[in-house]
């Protein structure tokens, strides 16, 4: 009866690790076109609908090369009506030495290890440009402010050309000739 449910049990991860490979090749197929179509000039409005299993097997399976190191096991939830939430696991360690301070009331030296940072907030897309606005955050199951998660953004957003990192009060531009992104439950649609 035993030997029954563990081989019932590794033929279902066996299926789900097959179904994740199977939307992380999906949605890298999307981008693809998404991509694509940014080269052809159009008047036709296309719509790609991206799911959230998708977007979570592409960071699982093909997004990790892509990852600042520090930062694991990267997920994000499509909550719908513009909301979104995301969580990583994050070396806070870095982050702390970087700003070296040895200031009692800093939050940072509290901060310590690997721990899962958390954001939620409202993606508002239009013409081109977008604008997330946090509605909460935490590190480690415990609420932090917005300043503290700033910290976390920068240190691990930051490139050459981009030496503070991002600022997450700044719009962006979409990449790809995108003009909206609409964040339903379970699923975000792009919008060229």
């Amino acid at each position: 009866m035993v030997s029954v449910a563990l081989l019932a049990a590794a033929a279902f991860l066996s299926a789900d690790e097959r179904s994740s490979k199977r939307d992380a090749d999906l949605l890298k197929q999307k981008v693809a076109t998404i991509t694509a179509f940014r080269g052809r000039p159009s008047n036709q409005i296309r719509r790609t609908s991206v799911t959230e299993s998708e977007v979570n097997a592409y960071l699982g399976y093909d997004g990790r090369s892509q990852l600042p190191a520090g930062v694991v096991d990267p997920a994000v939830s499509i909550l719908g009506t513009g909301r979104l939430s995301g969580r990583a696991v994050v070396d806070l360690d870095a982050v702390r030495r970087a700003k070296a301070s040895q200031s009692w009331f800093d939050p940072r030296n509290y901060l310590t290890g690997k721990l899962p940072v958390t954001a939620t907030g409202r993606l508002q897309t239009s013409k081109g440009v977008g604008r997330f606005e946090l509605e909460a955050a935490s590190v480690g199951g415990v609420p932090v402010p917005k300043l503290l998660l700033q910290e976390i953004v920068s240190y691990y957003s930051r490139t050459a050309q981009n030496p503070a990192g991002i600022n997450l009060d700044d719009p962006f531009a979409l990449p790809a000739r995108i003009r909206e992104i609409q964040v339903e439950r379970g699923q975000a649609i792009i919008v060229q």
